[in-house]
């Protein structure tokens, strides 16, 4: 068995630029859009020629068809899990064929892996859906959903949405640190090449609100340096590689930075494909089924130590209070 490594692992942001939903378990139907890379995309990238993708056995080992279904997990994702405290199905991919008629109303994934702040970010992925064309892709699902019922009723649907985004990590392990001296690593030193990331998601983050979003969930960048495929190539002790580890806590404390997060300690590597439930890690870089649960659980009872300013069972409440 692997030895165990505290991991401080996605403490998160909720801007709440508007309040929705009711309770740990909400009520009334509230459709939810992803944007992101392979923590959250549920099969986008199955459509795409690319490298990355979690087609392919073990993948989805423990879901009931046993069978992948392009999340990057032995299970369910942390979009799942939100989408069950949301009393809702999950969200389908965009590009799934089957995201048409009443399917619409339940939301959109736009995730897709490889991506990240930047447009040259998992290069060595070709054919991925990157940021900007995420946020296409959401403003076409906006008028099929118009085309479906009615340009008002689309808007409130997005308007009272809930919404996730988290991307960050790829920008470092899949750009600024990919290769020695990489071309980012060239034109940045590692402070400056953290504020253009966050002056960069600055601008996506607006151009959601251009589009309707009001209640946006921000993860922060993870501990990078302890994911096992970084550990296996930069430490030779164990420890987490310090280089992005320092990136990550650069995120963590730059001035001016959109995520202001701390920390949450748990514990797990996982290596083998037994006892899932013991383990943080399915594979090289993401998470189990069993941790993407506890992630989720701190997005929605966690205190304001793990999510700021507020929870979003208590974001919940908030808007049913609003709405009465």
């Amino acid at each position: 068995m692997a030895s165990p490594l505290a991991l401080a692992s996605w403490p998160v942001l909720v801007l709440s630029l508007v309040m929705t939903i009711s309770a740990t378990r909400v009520e009334a139907a509230t459709a939810f859009f992803v944007f992101s890379d392979s923590l959250v995309d549920n099969g986008n990238n199955n459509y795409l020629a690319t490298t990355a993708r979690a087609d392919s056995p073990p993948y989805g080992i423990d879901t009931p068809s046993r069978r992948p279904t392009g999340r990057f997990s032995n299970g369910k994702n942390i979009p799942d899990f939100i989408s069950d405290a949301l009393c809702s199905e999950p969200t389908l991919p965009y590009l799934s064929p089957q995201l048409q008629g009443n399917r619409l109303l339940v939301g959109a994934n736009f995730a897709s892996a490889g991506i990240g702040i930047l447009n040259d970010t998992g290069i060595q992925f070709i054919n991925i859906i990157r940021m900007y064309q995420q946020l296409q892709y959401f403003q076409q699902y906006q008028n099929r959903l118009a085309d479906h019922v009615g340009m008002d009723e689309a808007q409130r649907i997005v308007s009272e949405a809930l919404v996730l985004i988290t991307v960050g990590g790829n920008n470092f392990v899949n750009n600024y640190f990919l290769v020695p001296f990489s071309g980012r690593s060239q034109q940045f030193s590692l402070p400056d090449y953290v504020r253009n990331l966050i002056s960069e998601y600055r601008k996506i983050l607006m151009r959601l609100y251009e589009l309707g979003a009001r209640k946006v969930l921000v993860t922060s960048t993870g501990p990078m340096g302890c994911v096992p495929a970084e550990l296996a190539m930069r430490s030779s002790n164990g420890e987490c590689a310090a280089e992005l580890q320092r990136a990550a806590g650069l995120i963590y404390y730059i001035e001016d930075s959109l995520l202001r997060p701390r920390t949450l300690q748990w514990c797990g590597i996982m290596y083998g494909g037994i006892k899932l439930e013991e383990y943080a890690f399915w594979d090289a870089f993401h998470p189990t089924e069993k941790a993407n649960g506890i992630i989720v659980d701190m997005i929605l009872n966690g205190s304001p130590t793990y999510i700021t300013p507020i929870n979003l069972t208590t974001l919940f409440a908030l808007d049913t209070v609003i709405r009465a």
